[in-house]
This record gives structure tokens, C-alpha cells and sequence, in this order.
């Protein structure tokens, strides 16, 4: 009998992604929705929808009867904090909240969603709270699988899909620094396929796991491996000095509209990379070059 997984945070860019691999991994999918999303979901005809909220848990035993697995997905990467979205509520309450959701309905397997650099006395709040989310993990009773994955791209994602519109558009890309500080994308379906098959496998059990694609890259190599994703082979860069950058970021950050927060420039600056030997090896999956998920990615649909 196939074994159905509750699924928080999957009207998102990753959690549809981990949707499909739930399902081509044999799973039966319940999804929490919160009410006005119902449409991210549209061509999951195939999995339960349940209404709800991972904020307010009340009323959600219901909901997951007859689950055997939590994979909580939940994050942001930006505040609204006049809308009480914050690190602390989304990150941490929330996780709390599906943890004890967990231990009340007897699930037993739980696979949370981190990121990479996550850890104690981390700068950026969102670290901060992301650890604080692994820790209440960490001292659960539960079989759990904590996944901290790098910059995670495809298509709809908000960074990579960016970087290749604005590549084709405009003729010269702005680069923050000296644009030596390196990333390790990852392509969405390898993540995806990750929390699928850690769900099956018993050595992931109570494991940390640092996810990445194979190879790291500084800044401005990764623009011209977009580039040549997007039939532009030549990227012209203009270097802007990161101080005055620091300085109307703290200044404006708060503003909707203003495009980086201060925390995203800290977690820019101290870089994104690992060694993703452990997740690819006990899971089971073949690491992608990343051109290769480029050329998937941006080819025509």
C-alpha cells in the first residue's frame, strides 16, 4: 500500500518540484493549502488538497490522518514584517508547530527544509532563525532528515530565471563587488528528488544533509554560464563598489520594492559552498553538471 505524505509549502517554486518526485517515487501527496492558493496547485490533479495554515495548527489532526511522513518546506527569504511575515513566525513557530503536529497524530518521519549555512552564531537573521527551526528538529523524538540546499534554480525560480531575463536584456549587468564570492547552485529536481528519496532511505534517519551542485563558481562565472544558457556568450559587467551598496541597503531595505535586504547582502558576501559528496552518495543520485540544468532549464518550452 503506497504511503501518503503531508506536504507543507507546496504551492512554492521547490514544493511543487518535490510534489512530482513524491509521486514518481510511488507516494500518495496531501498538500496544506493556505485559502487564496489554491491555484498555484492547478495540474496536481491527483493529490488531496487540505485548507489550513502551519501557523495556525489548530483543527489540522484531521488533516493529516493517515500520513506517514511530514516534509515541511516552509521558509521565506525576505521579511513583510507590517504583515507579521518574519523569520520567527515563519521559520521557527512554524516549525514548531508541524513538529508537535507530527507527535500528536503519530507521523514518525519528518524531512525539514533548511539552507545552507545554517549554524550557530550565524550573521544573517535568516540563518539564525533557520537554525533555531533545525534545533527544534534536532530535539524531537522523530525520524528526521534536515536538507540545507544552496541557491536552488529552475524554472520560476527567483534568481537564476532573473539573471537569465536580464542577461538577454540589457547590455550590461551590474555585479556587486568584485564578484569573486562563490555559489553552488543546484537544480530544483535534484533537491526535489532528494527529499523523496530520503523518505525510503534508512540511512538518512537523524541526518544533516548540505546540498549543492558539484561544482562552485564564483559570481561573475556564473553570469556567463547564464549567458551562454541564453545564447549570449559574451556578458558584459560593471563592478559596483559593495560600501555604498551596504549603506542604502540598511537604509532601505525595508521598502518592498528595494531589491536586496541586508541580510541577503551578508549571506552574498560570506558565499554559498560545500561539499555535497554525503547527500548525492547516501541518496542515491547522480550530481548535474551545471550546464547541463541550464540548458534544461532555459530551453524552449
Amino acid at each position: 500500500m503506497a504511503q501518503r505524505v503531508f506536504v507543507t509549502g507546496g504551492t512554492g517554486f521547490v514544493g511543487k518540484a518535490v510534489i512530482r518526485a513524491l509521486l514518481a517515487q510511488g507516494f500518495l501527496v496531501r498538500c496544506l493549502v493556505r485559502p487564496g492558493s489554491e491555484g498555484d496547485l492547478k495540474g496536481f490533479e491527483s493529490i488531496d488538497r487540505v485548507p489550513g495554515d502551519v501557523l495556525q495548527p489548530d483543527g489540522l489532526a484531521a488533516s493529516v490522518e493517515g500520513c506517514s511522513a511530514l516534509v515541511h518546506l516552509v521558509g521565506i527569504i525576505r521579511e513583510q514584517r507590517g504583515r507579521g511575515v518574519t523569520f520567527e513566525r515563519l521559520h521557527v513557530q512554524a516549525t514548531r508547530n508541524m513538529l508537535a503536529l507530527a507527535r500528536a497524530t503519530g507521523i514518525k518521519r519528518f524531512a525539514q527544509m533548511s539552507a545552507l549555512g545554517t549554524r550557530p552564531a550565524a550573521r544573517a537573521r535568516y540563518h539564525q532563525t533557520k537554525w533555531e527551526a533545525e534545533e527544534a528538529v534536532r530535539a524531537s523524538d522523530l525520524e528526521w532528515t534536515i536538507l540545507r540546499p544552496s541557491i536552488i534554480f529552475g524554472r520560476g525560480d527567483a534568481f537564476i530565471s532573473v539573471l537569465g531575463r536580464a542577461v538577454k536584456r540589457l547590455p550590461v549587468m551590474p555585479v556587486l563587488g568584485d564578484g569573486r564570492y562563490r555559489l553552488q547552485p543546484i537544480a530544483v529536481e535534484q533537491v526535489a528528488s532528494g527529499f523523496a528519496r530520503a523518505l525510503r532511505a534508512p540511512e538518512s534517519v537523524r541526518q544533516t544533509y548540505d546540498v549543492a551542485g558539484p561544482t562552485s563558481y564564483p559570481f561573475v562565472d556564473l553570469l556567463d554560464a547564464v549567458g551562454r544558457a541564453v545564447g549570449r556568450p559574451r556578458v558584459r559587467k560593471l563592478h559596483v563598489p559593495l560600501a555604498p551598496v551596504r549603506a542604502l541597503t540598511r537604509a532601505l531595505d525595508w521598502l518592498p520594492l528595494y531589491p536586496l535586504s541586508t541580510d541577503q547582502l551578508i549571506m552574498l558576501e560570506e558565499e554559498s559552498v560545500t561539499d555535497p559528496s554525503r547527500f548525492f552518495a547516501d541518496l542515491g543520485l547522480q550530481p548535474e553538471a551545471l550546464a547541463d540544468g541550464l540548458a534544461r532549464m532555459f530551453a524552449a518550452p
